[in-house]
């Protein structure tokens, strides 16, 4: 189930989830057993493999979610209520490969889309690492959330730079603004010609990525008293 973002954002100054995404990526076939998927997981230290099928193709995610029900009732005997609610899980708890533990079909992202998109997913499917894939469904990588936080990684300078020249330039042209960035936090001053764009100028530096917030109260109408 890839989803990508409409448009290419590379064309909006926007990294990629290929930007950041870990390209070595530990998977398991459909036949790989219940102690080999836990020795992967331990070895490599994830959470959660892919499983493939063909050429590569991702056809589900087996996470430790899906193999702990195995433990859970392992020594106990479940009522009938809570086997007709819990249909799924005990199904689990017997289940010995990869297909038949995977969570189907797989919540996949595509390289090409844009980091917000990859932490939309994230969040509204409640998962912490996704497969990447490319158009025909073929694995790419592995984004996780650590790899979504590597844009606050980015200098001041390389903020301001790209505040400069992807919000400045464009919404305050020939104008006398000044870009001071502070720990991720953009801070914007001088007098402009329209102080209605301070709203727009403010949102433009919030889609910057590594800015941590913005201050826009030190951009005044030219001709106006400073504070």
């Amino acid at each position: 189930m890839p989803v990508t973002d409409p448009g290419n954002p590379q064309e909006h100054g926007l990294h990629t989830v290929s930007d950041v995404m870990t390209h070595t990526v530990v998977a398991v076939g459909r036949n790989a057993p219940f102690k080999e998927i836990v020795r992967m997981m331990e070895q490599w230290k994830v959470s959660a493999l892919p499983v493939l099928e063909g050429e590569g193709r991702v056809i589900g995610v087996v996470s430790e979610a899906d193999l702990l029900p195995k433990e859970e009732f392992r020594d106990s005997d479940p009522s009938r209520f809570e086997q007709r609610r819990r249909l799924e899980d005990l199904a689990k708890a017997g289940a010995l490969t990869a297909g038949e533990l995977m969570s189907a079909p797989a919540i996949c992202v595509h390289a090409d889309a844009a980091l917000p998109q990859a932490a939309r997913i994230m969040a509204v499917r409640h998962v912490k690492r996704l497969p990447v894939t490319d158009a025909q469904g073929l694995l790419q990588g592995v984004i996780s959330r650590s790899d979504l936080l590597k844009v606050f990684l980015r200098s001041d300078a390389d903020i301001a730079e790209e505040v400069r020249r992807v919000v400045v330039d464009r919404v305050f042209p020939g104008q006398d603004v000044t870009v001071n960035v502070q720990d991720g936090v953009v801070t914007l001053g001088g007098p402009i010609r329209d102080s209605s764009f301070v709203p727009v100028a403010a949102r433009l530096c919030r889609a910057v990525e590594g800015v941590v917030d913005v201050v826009s109260a030190g951009l005044r109408a030219a001709g106006a008293a400073g504070p």
